[in-house]
């Protein structure tokens, strides 16, 4: 049985990563990515999301759309302090390619249409896309199965304020706008989900360097700017809440313990824009969300290493 599903990425490091599993994963079957403004600059990001097609040797397999590049009421905030190009100075040849005609929106809201209640969506950037989605059709919510998102923090700390992940904060009114929206939603918090277990620290990344595929290069090479920011904050490795996301769809035995949430998200706090409320059950809401609480790390790591460890044959050559 397989998994029908879009991701929808602002593609750097992590979002790389997630590719990769929605791209190799027997379970997975990737119908399209769309493109959110996010990490890094926009075309920058299509030029990283070519990048992880090639090294799995998918080029041309997956529909690319271009989706919003910029958030739904605010200016786009970057986080190319923390990933750099997100693709560590990687670069290919995209002659010949061009991403589909469709927006992403349009495109989410079609595919979702086509196959209700069976089309999953990660969604591993800023909800810009879709939120836009359920603008556009208050039906999508009903037509999407599940909701995977990679977002906010279950009542801890930010990663881009002390308050907010970043995904959250830079579009704050479209995540409060899907929350509300009656998805079917399970949410991977960056605190205190990925930093206690998908973090990888240099024991994991070497074992990860030794496998010496095009994947585990890749992978190294894509992680390297970030795992320097990371250790300059205190996070001792490099962080992988983005294709957790993606794992636990494809491999919901890697949950070990998740609990029903009523999710919202600060839009209007200035210490706090983007602050993800996430009430467990005692302040009289009604739940809207499934939040994970555990995984199996150790899991999660092997499952992940697996993956690049496939020798694949990248479409055009990578360079430096």
């Amino acid at each position: 049985m397989t998994v029908p599903l879009i991701i929808d990425t602002d593609t750097a490091q992590d979002d790389c990563v997630a590719l990769i599993t929605a791209l190799l994963d027997p379970v997975a079957d990737l119908r399209a990515i769309t493109m959110v403004a996010g990490n890094v600059g926009f075309d920058r990001q299509v030029r990283n999301a070519y990048l992880t097609l090639n090294v799995t040797g998918r080029l041309g397999e997956i529909p690319i759309h271009l989706g919003c590049r910029r958030p739904m009421v605010r200016e786009w905030e970057s986080a190319e302090n923390v990933h750099g190009d997100g693709a560590g100075g990687l670069d290919m040849d995209v002659s010949g390619l061009a991403p589909e005609a469709e927006h992403a929106v349009d495109a989410l809201v079609r595919l979702a249409a086509e196959s209700p209640g069976e089309l999953s969506v990660v969604a591993i950037g800023p909800l810009t896309n879709i939120a836009m989605a359920v603008v556009k059709d208050p039906g999508f919510a009903r037509n999407v199965k599940t909701l995977y998102v990679m977002g906010g923090s279950n009542n801890g700390r930010g990663n881009i304020t002390a308050a907010a992940e970043f995904n959250f904060y830079v579009d704050p009114e479209a995540a409060k706008t899907v929350f509300a929206a009656g998805f079917d939603v399970t949410v991977i918090p960056w605190d205190p989900l990925t930093l206690r277990q998908a973090v990888f620290g240099q024991e994991r990344l070497d074992a990860i360097a030794a496998l010496g595929t095009p994947l585990s290069d890749f992978f190294i090479r894509v992680c390297a700017a970030t795992l320097e920011f990371d250790r300059s904050v205190g996070i001792d490795g490099t962080t992988h809440p983005d294709s957790l996301t993606s794992a636990v769809l494809f491999h919901p035995e890697l949950v070990r313990r998740a609990a029903r949430y009523h999710v919202d998200v600060e839009t209007g706090g200035e210490l706090t824009r983007g602050y993800s409320a996430m009430s467990w059950g005692v302040h009289g809401l009604t739940a809207n969300a499934t939040v994970v609480e555990e995984i199996d790390a150790e899991g999660f790591y092997s499952y992940l290493k697996g993956l690049l460890a496939v020798e694949t044959k990248p479409n055009r050559t990578i360079s430096f």
